[in-house]
């Protein structure tokens, strides 16, 4: 697709649609040329807006059609898929002045905001009022809600709430053409039509702009508690997961995992002790609960089956202090890999939950095979491992060569071991040709044809997921 460029007659013409001033200088357009994507090479945009309404939003798409520029949303820049990357230049949209908390409506437990609130904002306010929004990606204090939306987040609490898209009910939407609809509501229940939400969420920004979000929240818990469980090996580990619900007849609210090198490089990037630091593997169970007694019960029945699955202890967090030490570590992990390597690889691949430390197994051995580190941890409850690639002090040319031979070899495995690349970052510029070498042709031209339906001049977020 050939696009055009902006000329400072354009560049005017932007701007006379916009509150706030569009900016162009080199510094800027550094800064919006890349999102957290450690490996893919920044690209910047030819303009940076700022779009403050829904209306501007729209007024910025319709410039683009009349003058086929291609336009690349971005929320807080967190995503880690190369999703905000500007991939044909042009003008990026930056959604972080809108920013409003809309509504907080308590008697239908709903909250509407603008996509550039912070996901943590929405998390604490819907805590003041006894209520929980239960979308937590260990992002939640830096990423905004749009960018969640679009790449359909995961995180720690899924086993329990599942993914953003779960507490997604409403969305004002501005399309690739400039117009405005709006899906959904304050319904729990809706099959007005086909499910054009959850179409929109988790499409990485690529279908449309959602402008306008309603999120349905739910009762606060009122007691929580989190176990750190040692083990001696990540095979132990991660064998112990079903174990732990099965033998105790509970599902947590968390089941997180860390590999023993996780746990090296974040007590050193935060400076910290931890319980067992040189065990093999350690695993994060959270339970909450609306009595003290029944919170007890479950903690003490989740730490003898995990004594029984080989846990070397069962160390009991139970206070607001001690449990978020403990997740600020679990959460600090991808900041630790960043200080240690700034360039590495972190991958995204989910499977069954028992085919982990098969994956985790043969991923070290591609690492061996290839020169590379390695760490990995994740989410042993839903299967999603972060296994990453550590470039370290080997050479650039050698880093350029081992990598993608490795991430071949990763991502074959995790589809014979029925599972996919990406489980909760998205497809983006990162995994785009690897996605197109593992989904059969049919899926692939309904996800070309879809885009075509909402995007038919391909000028909203092109170049991801898959090539048209």
């Amino acid at each position: 697709m050939k696009y055009n460029s902006l000329n400072l007659e354009l560049l005017k013409e932007l701007q006379s649609m916009l509150a706030v001033p569009i900016k162009y200088d080199e510094e800027t357009l550094e800064r919006y040329s890349r999102d957290e994507t450690a490996e893919l090479k920044a690209v910047k945009p030819e303009v940076v807006v700022f779009p403050v309404s829904t209306e501007e939003v729209s007024d910025v798409m319709r410039f683009a059609n009349r003058h086929l520029i291609p336009v690349t949303p971005r929320g807080a820049g967190t995503g880690l898929s190369g999703g905000a990357v500007p991939a044909f230049h042009g003008i990026v949209m930056s959604l972080e002045k809108m920013n409003r908390i809309l509504e907080f409506d308590a008697a239908n437990m709903m909250i509407t905001v603008e996509p550039g609130v912070i996901t943590g904002e929405i998390q604490k306010l819907a805590d003041r009022h006894g209520l929980v929004y239960g979308g937590d990606p260990c992002s939640s204090e830096s990423s905004s809600i749009g960018g969640n939306i679009a790449e359909n987040a995961g995180g720690n609490k899924v086993m329990k709430y599942g993914p953003t898209g779960y507490h997604v009910y409403g969305l004002e939407v501005v399309l690739p053409s400039g117009e405005v609809t709006r899906l959904g509501g304050k319904m729990i229940k809706d099959v007005s039509g086909l499910d054009l939400i959850h179409l929109i969420v988790g499409s990485e920004g690529t279908l449309g702009i959602a402008t306008r979000i309603t999120l349905r929240l739910l009762p606060k818990p009122k007691y929580s508690v989190a176990l750190l469980i040692p083990f001696p090996d990540i095979d132990t580990a991660i064998a112990a997961v079903p174990k732990l619900m099965t033998g105790s007849g509970v599902v947590p609210t968390s089941l997180e995992f860390m590999d023993a090198s996780s746990i090296k490089a974040v007590c050193s990037f935060l400076n910290m002790e931890f319980p067992y630091a040189d065990a093999g593997a350690h695993l994060i169970v959270e339970v909450e609960g609306s009595s003290k007694d029944s919170v007890f019960d479950d903690y003490v029945k989740l730490g003898e089956s995990a004594i029984e699955a080989g846990g070397l202890e069962a160390f009991v967090a139970d206070n607001r202090n001690t449990r978020e030490k403990l997740w600020k570590a679990r959460k600090s992990i991808a900041e630790a890999l960043a200080s240690i390597s700034p360039v590495h690889c972190m991958e995204d691949v989910s499977v069954p939950m028992a085919s982990i430390p098969e994956l985790i197994k043969f991923s070290e051995e591609i690492a061996r095979e290839r020169g590379l580190e390695m760490i990995a941890f994740g989410h042993a409850g839903d299967g999603n491992v972060h296994v990453s690639f550590i470039k370290g002090d080997m050479p650039e040319e050698r880093w350029n060569e081992a990598l993608p031979l490795a991430l071949e070899e990763l991502y074959a495995k995790t589809t014979g071991l029925g599972g996919c690349i990406s489980g909760e970052h998205g497809i983006g510029l990162k995994r785009k040709k690897y996605l197109a070498s593992i989904t059969d042709r049919a899926q692939l031209d309904l996800i070309r044809g879809i885009k075509r339906a909402f995007d038919p001049s391909y000028i909203l977020n092109p170049g991801k997921i898959v090539d048209l």
